[in-house]
């Protein structure tokens, strides 16, 4: 199938978010800030922004685009302050839409800014709510609608709003919260997504993930725990237990692909666990095969470990150009069946007149994964394998992730022959629910597997709305 698109979108699953904050005075916090999105833009690349207090009022500053574009050394120099929050979005809420851009910024009874990863599956519901009782909006993303339930609380303290607050949201949310108050950071009940507890110096910060911590000097402490509320400020820090949870369930596909490889979750290094799959993936799927290749980035890790296990030898079949990013420039009907090459290139005096194994983290739709076969094929290959460090998605997200509806994957209603198949590859093997698991540890009881299972976790999701609920509902109000 040949896309319009000149180049099409990552086939796995799409990042969501990234937040980080920390309270520091002594520090350029928007300094520090900014380098910790810059290691958090594998989490979205459609927005970043930086809000800063200085001085008891709240400055912002948020555009589209990549953190490098958004921000230069004037906008750094114009967030002076004691405290910062930080974001990088992957809409899974609200569209791409400047509106829905973070950190959400509202002065209502509380001057708040808030940064949030992750989706509410009671969204709508709340929105209706607040509509009710007269609140506005200025955008479509459920991240407002913490802020706005934050910000028009009663309570004297924005740290007592966060607590009442906490225990009426449903679904994924690791969010951070400013104020002129203090800096505060809370997660789930459940622990869907990231969030981390990190040192600099004798200040705190708090991140989606701990290699935001290694690029600034900070040192990761722990996981901001399930349910959990802590607040950073000078007093250091203070944590209450706001939710007891019924029942962990942390996103089991942040160990495969989400976190960056050097990224501790759980204890565990992110690249060794997936190393670690591919080595389990040959145990479950050996192949007679001349060379490995992987998928780049994506593949490396289960690839080395894939070939390490099999003794088959891995090299580098597939060349990734890593400049490639969105383009609006349509490329024209001669070059638009060569859109895929912008960003993988075979190698034909690789793979040519071999029998090739190729690994990757997922496959979703399949569209990519068909060309990448069929350019491997043109190439030169005599036979292509294909071998996926997880199981088959089968069900979409509903806790912060864009997986794409059950119709458009390629793996809903097929069996593994049957993708193949559609694929073109001589034979695909994905990584078995229970090998994913000892690769990484763990087991089902405190992890979420639904793209997999469709066992969700919390209760309603079923009664979820799709990533643009808010949008259609401010359609109706219009």
């Amino acid at each position: 199938m040949t896309s319009t698109n000149p180049i099409l979108p990552r086939e796995g699953p799409r990042d969501e978010c990234g937040v980080f904050g920390v309270y520091a005075p002594e520090s350029d916090v928007a300094r520090l800030t900014y380098f910790a999105l810059y290691a958090l833009q594998h989490r979205g690349q459609e927005s970043a922004g930086i809000a800063t207090v200085d001085g008891g009022e709240i400055v912002a500053t948020r555009e589209l685009g990549l953190v490098a574009q958004v921000f230069d050394e004037p906008k750094l120099r114009a967030l002076p302050g004691t405290m910062a929050i930080g974001h990088v979005r992957y809409s899974t809420t609200g569209s791409s839409a400047w509106e829905n851009a973070q950190p959400i910024h509202r002065s209502d009874r509380h001057n708040v800014a808030l940064a949030h990863n992750g989706n509410l599956i009671n969204a709508v519901e709340l929105h209706a709510e607040l509509r009710e009782r007269g609140v506005g909006f200025r955008s479509t993303s459920d991240s407002e609608i913490i802020a706005a339930l934050i910000s028009t609380h009663e309570a004297d303290r924005v740290e007592d709003a966060i607590e009442d607050v906490i225990p009426r949201l449903e679904g994924a949310f690791s969010t951070v919260v400013m104020s002129p108050e203090g800096l505060f950071g809370f997660r789930d009940g459940a622990g869907l997504r990231p969030l981390a507890l990190g040192r600099l110096g004798d200040r705190y910060c708090i991140a989606s993930e701990s290699c935001a911590f290694d690029i600034i000097g900070a040192e990761l402490m722990r996981e901001v725990q399930p349910g959990e509320l802590v607040g950073l400020g000078e007093r250091g820090i203070r944590t209450s237990q706001v939710v007891e949870s019924e029942r962990q369930a942390f996103c089991v596909f942040e160990h495969i692909y989400f976190a960056r490889p050097d990224s501790q979750l759980e204890g565990r290094l992110t690249q060794l666990s997936r190393r670690k799959m591919g080595e389990i993936l040959w145990r479950e799927a050996p192949v007679e095969a001349d060379l490995i290749i992987a998928v780049p980035d994506s593949g490396n890790p289960a690839a080395n470990g894939y070939a390490q296990a099999s003794g088959i030898a891995k090299d580098d079949g597939l060349i990734k150009n890593r400049y490639v990013a969105r383009t609006f420039i349509q490329p024209g009907q001669e070059l638009r069946r060569h859109g895929l090459r912008m960003k993988f290139n075979p190698l034909p005096e690789i793979v040519g007149g071999k029998r090739i194994v190729v690994v990757d983290d997922s496959i979703v739709r399949g569209n990519t994964t068909r060309q990448i076969i069929g350019m491997l094929r043109d190439a030169g290959a005599n036979e292509v394998h294909l071998r996926i460090s997880a199981p088959p998605i089968r069900h979409p997200c509903h806790y912060g992730i864009d997986m794409s509806t059950r119709q458009e994957m390629i793996a809903h209603d097929r069996s593994v022959e049957e993708v193949a198949r559609e694929l073109g590859a001589d034979s695909l093997a994905y990584l078995s629910l229970r090998g994913l698991y000892e690769a990484i540890g763990a087991d089902r009881s405190t992890h979420c597997d639904a793209c997999f299972t469709g066992d969700y976790p919390l209760e309603r999701t079923d009664g979820a709305r799709g990533k643009f609920a808010l949008e259609e509902l401010a359609v109706v109000q219009s």
